[in-house]
């Protein structure tokens, strides 16, 4: 599949260099379909990393996808310069009469903070709220998991005793969902937070099914039964180095981490890590993209509303 992103935003060399189709707009104005539009609220501080990781995994379906990208407007991200969020970055305000098929929330390091108290928790508030009428289907990642889970359900956080990092097995819960077709009964998802949400405290909730889980990670995929909100809890997106820059960056800040679980060989941190889970991610993104946008969006959004029956599967 085609991504259709700016032309000169920094993803766009690694992802070519990666033999992934990229397209660019100026191609993309002369094929008359109409593409996926998928909005990124993207919350870490790292933006052109997640920006890469993202489009990777959305770039191997048959549909062109249009990516935008959402930074909040209430905060001034400090990781990032401010050149690339003005080229790249829409905000809420230029984008809040428009409607857009898909959408992910990025997580953010944020486990510590309560929700009220992120500097930009009205705002994302506002998009959480906005989301329910003018995007067909929501996934919510990692914190961003949380700050749904929270806003939407009243599910509050619990902190871990210790922190959950590294690459963990889950257990497919609905094997007959379109969003786990091609999937392994158990599957591998790095994890990297200090907390958590306890299986039960989901299964009170009627409108919500635990789709993966395991003991020690609780829950790890969620939705609402109409298809239109998802949660993970974990990141499927991470590079192969991602936990090792994390795990070095704290030991170099003197915070003395925990190596991170199943990842390197013989636990060994000067060895190469051993991939396990790129074949899920990407497994995990194309179904979500194809099976609870692209089958069941409507081919207008603006003509029609989003009352349009998902997979509830």
């Amino acid at each position: 599949m085609p991504i259709k992103i700016p032309d000169t935003l920094p993803a766009r060399a690694v992802l070519e260099g990666e033999n992934i189709f990229v397209m660019t707009e100026h191609r993309a104005m002369h094929q008359d379909i109409r593409p996926l539009s998928v909005l990124i609220l993207n919350l870490m501080p790292t933006k052109i990393v997640t920006e890469t990781q993202m489009l990777r995994k959305l770039s191997n379906t048959p549909m062109q996808v249009e990516v935008e990208f959402l930074q909040t407007a209430s905060y001034q991200p400090r990781h990032t310069d401010k050149s690339h969020l003005d080229t790249f970055y829409l905000t809420f305000e230029q984008i809040e009469k428009r409607k857009f098929d898909g959408m992910i929330i990025t997580g953010a390091p944020l486990d510590f903070v309560k929700f009220e108290e992120v500097e930009y928790w009205p705002e994302l508030c506002k998009i959480m709220e906005w989301s329910k009428t003018n995007v067909h289907c929501t996934l919510h990642s990692c914190w961003g998991a949380f700050a749904g889970l929270y806003y939407h359900y009243g599910i509050q956080k619990k902190i871990r005793s210790t922190k959950l990092s590294g690459i963990y097995e889950m257990e497919v819960r609905k094997k007959q969902s379109p969003l786990f077709r091609g999937f392994d009964d158990l599957f591998y998802m790095p994890h990297s937070r200090s907390i958590e949400i306890p299986i039960d405290e989901v299964e009170k909730i009627p409108n919500l099914e635990i789709m993966a889980s395991s003991d020690l990670a609780q829950v790890a995929i969620a939705k609402s039964t109409d298809s239109r909100q998802f949660f993970i809890t974990g990141h499927p997106e991470y590079d192969s180095n991602t936990l090792a820059l994390e795990y070095e960056r704290d030991v170099k800040k003197g915070i003395r981490p925990m190596l991170p679980e199943n990842y390197y060989p013989e636990n060994d941190p000067s060895k190469s890590p051993i991939v396990r889970w790129r074949s899920a991610g990407q497994l995990f993104f194309s179904n979500w993209l194809n099976y609870y946008v692209y089958q069941t969006t409507p081919y207008d959004l603006y003509s029609q509303g989003f009352g349009v029956e998902g997979y509830g599967i």
